[in-house]
């Protein structure tokens, strides 16, 4: 997993191609808030974030469970000093890379990384073709929405980016639903590290064919 995050990392790199409501906007804007600079810079060495994950997976139930846990963002000393993070399940912990703290939360790179591995494993299909759908919605105009979330009973102003990176794709009827896959973002300069939650969901007639949501639900500042 940590390779496959370090790829995932230079490929999002390597795909920049710039506010409104509810409204198509440009693929810079797109780009430039899902994978914002600096978003750990304010947060101290000493700090942690903690980011719940829950995995719902009709088709292979087993894959929920499995990857069902908390996400552990932490900050160890070097040059640069690096953003560690690590999955969190019961008793067990493993390790899932190491990311240089000034690029920014890699939160967002697991999310997408996680979603690929997800979608090629219950539908099948080629996780670099799944991975190269993705990076391209990346540089597509997309939805993005003024709102508010509650932070500790106060509303607070938030923005909320929608990518649908199978729409309309020539493979759509072999994908097991996911052509109706849809990655929710949501962001906010009051939520430390930038991430309120990132949610990943493929809906059905009974019920939801596949969901991950990551959602932060610590953050011990220090």
């Amino acid at each position: 997993m940590k390779h496959a995050l370090i790829g995932m990392a230079l490929a999002a790199a390597l795909a920049i191609t710039g506010p409104a409501t509810a409204e198509m906007t440009g693929s810079e804007e797109t780009y430039d808030l899902l994978f914002r600079d600096g978003t750990l810079d304010d947060i101290s060495m000493d700090s942690r974030l903690v980011y719940a994950r829950e995995v719902v997976n009709a088709i292979k139930p087993e894959t929920a469970t499995r990857d069902t846990g908390e996400i552990s963002l932490a900050f160890t000393e070097g040059e640069p000093p690096q953003a560690e993070l690590e999955f969190r399940q019961d008793e067990k912990h493993r390790g899932l890379g190491s990311f240089p703290k000034r690029v920014g939360n890699p939160i967002i790179m697991y999310f997408v990384e996680t979603v690929v591995r997800d979608m090629a494993e219950t539908a099948g299909g080629s996780p670099f073709y799944i991975r190269n759908r993705v990076k391209e919605s990346l540089i597509r105009p997309a939805e993005i929405e003024e709102a508010e979330i509650d932070i500790d009973g106060v509303a607070t102003p938030a923005q909320v980016i929608t990518l649908r990176p199978f729409e309309n794709d020539p493979n759509g009827e072999r994908m097991a639903g996911f052509d109706k896959l849809a990655l929710t973002v949501t962001m906010s300069e009051a939520v430390p590290g930038w991430y309120q939650q990132l949610a990943a969901e493929v809906p059905g007639e009974n019920g939801p064919v596949y969901r991950s949501i990551l959602k932060i639900e610590e953050a011990d500042l220090e």
